[in-house]
């Protein structure tokens, strides 16, 4: 079949949006502070659970029961890591966001997480306090330097137990570089391979696009979630990522799985949100979260103050969402 037979074939499994939903009414979630609590000078939370009527279970945006995910038990040792690439080829999706406080989350639950900032505009390195255009060796240096390892540019965070492979605009020069090199998509695998044992979760924040830097991502990962803006656009464009994840599966990773999509910036008081939500139920199933990550001003002012949500705004709806998207992933045992 044709690249642009099998891209048809893709996207017609993406149901159009047209039949509206029926209105949704918002309670509490699971832990930390009530979704339906609005914020100072803000509207109030809105990626919240449902309840039924007559104090029914408490379901997802998509009409799913929400399971109780039960907070993990700690770990004896740590390692080997699952490798998780976080991939958009659309951007401002919430990728780095969801990064960075998925793996401050992970950690709080005691699990050993590296974030790999793969990305040449280094959000994930600004988001985590550390000024890429001060770097003097990155990622970059560890895939394409010999005698530098991954070991020899992670550096800690100030949340315990969450290291970060910075990177900056260094990084963009590796795509062209990489192209006359020997098993040129393997090249990050080969230097995760240093320090995999060390951790409980490996957490790659990729760049938006599907180029040979988001190709070494998926080559290296055990698994790819897929941060989905509740927006018209971005739906139509995962049929493009899919399409390109099966690909890597057959030719270089066949390990690789799609461990699930997480709607992000939803807003369940607008019917365009909950459509979207609802077509992308329709077409992958399960591999919806059930978790979904709400709209906020909270996710902005903690880019600027260079702190996951949960370190920000502990009690805040935004941090108890990623908590729940932590526990998630580990229950389905795409986590440690």
């Amino acid at each position: 079949m044709s690249s642009q037979a099998s891209s048809e074939s893709t996207e017609q499994t993406l149901p159009t949006l047209s039949a509206p939903l029926p209105p949704q009414r918002p309670s509490g979630v699971h832990d930390g502070a009530p979704a339906g609590a609005p914020e100072a000078g803000s509207a109030p939370p809105s990626a919240s659970p449902v309840r039924q009527e007559h104090d029914g279970p408490l379901l997802d945006p998509v009409g799913r029961e929400l399971p109780e995910f039960p907070v993990p038990e700690p770990l004896a040792t740590h390692g080997p890591g699952r490798i998780i690439a976080l991939c958009n080829q659309k951007g401002g999706v919430g990728k780095t966001t969801t990064t960075i406080s998925l793996g401050a989350a992970l950690a709080e639950y005691g699990r050993r997480v590296l974030v790999v900032d793969f990305d040449p505009q280094g959000a994930a390195s600004v988001g985590l306090g550390v000024n890429p255009n001060e770097l003097d060796r990155t990622v970059y240096n560890a895939m394409m330097e010999r005698g530098t390892t991954l070991r020899d540019v992670l550096r800690p965070t100030d949340i315990e137990g969450l290291d970060l492979v910075p990177a900056n605009i260094d990084l963009s020069a590796a795509e062209v570089q990489l192209v006359g090199e020997v098993a040129r998509e393997s090249v990050l695998s080969r230097a995760l391979r240093d320090v995999v044992d060390e951790y409980d979760v490996i957490l790659v924040d990729c760049q938006p696009s599907l180029g040979l830097l988001t190709v070494n991502a998926l080559t290296a990962a055990h698994g790819v979630m897929i941060p989905l803006e509740c927006e018209f656009f971005a739906l139509r464009g995962v049929a493009l990522l899919v399409e390109t994840i099966e690909k890597v599966r057959d030719r270089l990773n066949p390990r690789l799985e799609i461990d699930g999509i997480l709607a992000t910036m939803f807003d369940s008081r607008t019917l365009h949100a909950r459509e979207v939500v609802q077509r992308v139920y329709e077409a992958f199933g399960d591999t919806l979260f059930h978790t979904v990550i709400g709209r906020t001003v909270k996710f902005p002012d903690a880019s600027v103050a260079a702190e996951p949500i949960t370190v920000y705004a502990p009690t805040h709806a935004g941090a108890t969402a990623y908590r729940q998207l932590a526990r998630e992933l580990v229950a389905r045992g795409d986590a440690a």
